[in-house]
């Protein structure tokens, strides 16, 4: 009886963790975002430059331990290994939910957002399993001979790590963010329709007697026309927060060089293409070969191309020695950026605001390809200028 009550926790404990690895290895890039939040939330940023290494080797440890632990491998060793992951991870998503300061953990990644209060639940049912699996791990019996155990292992080792080596070079296997092709940016700007905002009220600040006061229009002091009170503030107080009031993409707006916004341009045109670029982090010299073609192409298709970037004059400053210098460089969000890029740089190509194509720095020989095959379209004010010459002969 017991027997089956470990091996069935050990096939559930199992499977879990083999899961949760896997569809996180399809984007380890978002996984090291989300350490990113933790560590400047905790005054950590130093961290920041090895969260990806952390993500691709805490992504790998999930999937090698899940498949160890089905097949009985150092049921000893794994079984501590375990109980010290899942006390780790019991104890952030506690935090996030407790906290009140992060929605989401990234547990399943972007493909399966769980709220924090089911990452909390999750875990602590978790937390009850392994604790069951350690001080019952005797019952634990090997699948296999040592031999082949521990060939299955190294396939799976160099696998887990194969997976996320393409992810981070050629964008992930499955996009599960706002950014998919086929999406419509301009509907993925908009608040959900059956979004509840934010319940506010105007707060007032005012000192008297050298102590801040607030209060609101509902609740004036009664001695407010004395004149001791010394106008400070006023700001939107809020009393009760909405559900699901967040535009899925925020940040997406452009203004050029010139201080002219251009967003209606980049979602309204028949073709537009953009690299996003975060920064620098990927130099030019690994990309510029295959971005140039794009980009000369992009010139006899009559195609607008925009690089942005969150650091567009460290950018500028980049491309100045390459063929393609005379690039129109936009400042964008970096969260925006990071959304649209999981790989930096990526190109995408719109077809009036409709993602029509995207691909890794990487994969521009591909988008080369699709940029060919693009009929040569007259920019707009042109097409106005037939239409009207047209009306004006009849």
């Amino acid at each position: 009886m017991m027997k089956a009550l470990v091996n069935s926790c050990r096939f559930i404990v199992g499977i879990l963790f083999i899961f949760s690895g896997l569809i996180k290895a399809n984007d380890p890039i978002g996984l090291s975002y989300k350490m990113q939040e933790f560590f400047d939330l905790w005054k950590m940023s130093a961290l920041d430059g090895i969260t990806l290494t952390l993500s691709v080797l805490m992504i790998a440890f999930e999937i090698i331990a899940g498949v160890a632990l089905l097949l009985g491998w150092k049921k000893k060793l794994i079984s501590w290994l375990l109980l010290l992951l899942i006390v780790f991870f019991t104890f952030l998503t506690g935090y996030a939910y407790l906290s009140g300061k992060f929605s989401n953990c990234g547990c399943f990644g972007d493909c399966i957002p769980i709220s924090s209060g089911a990452s909390f639940a999750k875990d602590v049912v978790l937390l009850i399993l392994i604790l069951f699996l350690f001080f019952n791990r005797q019952y634990i019996q090997p699948v296999f001979s040592k031999s082949v155990t521990n060939a299955v292992l190294v396939v799976l080792a160099l696998l887990s790590f194969g997976i996320q080596w393409y992810t981070l070079h050629y964008l992930p296997v499955l996009d599960c963010l706002p950014f998919k092709t086929g999406n419509y940016i301009p509907d993925k700007t908009k608040v959900p329709a059956n979004s509840i905002p934010d319940s506010t009220e105007i707060t007032f600040v005012y000192e008297k007697g050298g102590k801040k006061l607030e209060f609101n229009a509902d609740h004036f002091p009664d001695d407010f026309n004395d004149s001791t009170y010394k106008f400070i503030d006023r700001y939107d107080k809020v009393i009760r927060k909405g559900t699901n009031n967040i535009p899925e993409i925020r940040g997406f707006d452009f203004q050029n060089s010139a201080g002219i916004n251009v967003t209606q341009e980049i979602l309204g045109g028949n073709y537009v293409l953009l690299l996003f670029h975060e920064d620098a982090s990927t130099p030019v010299e690994k990309w510029k070969n295959g971005f140039e073609p794009v980009y000369h192409w992009a010139e006899k298709k009559k195609v607008p191309l925009y690089i942005i970037s969150s650091l567009a004059p460290v950018v500028k400053q980049e491309i100045a020695a390459t063929g393609f210098k005379g690039l129109e460089v936009l400042a964008g969000d970096r969260v925006m950026i990071r959304m649209a890029a999981r790989t930096n740089p990526t190109l995408y190509l719109l077809k009036k605001g409709t993602i029509a194509g995207k691909w890794s720095y990487k994969k521009l020989d591909a988008a080369l390809k699709v940029l060919k095959a693009l009929p040569v379209v007259p920019p707009p004010a042109y097409q106005e200028l037939i239409s009207a010459d047209t009306s004006s002969v009849k």
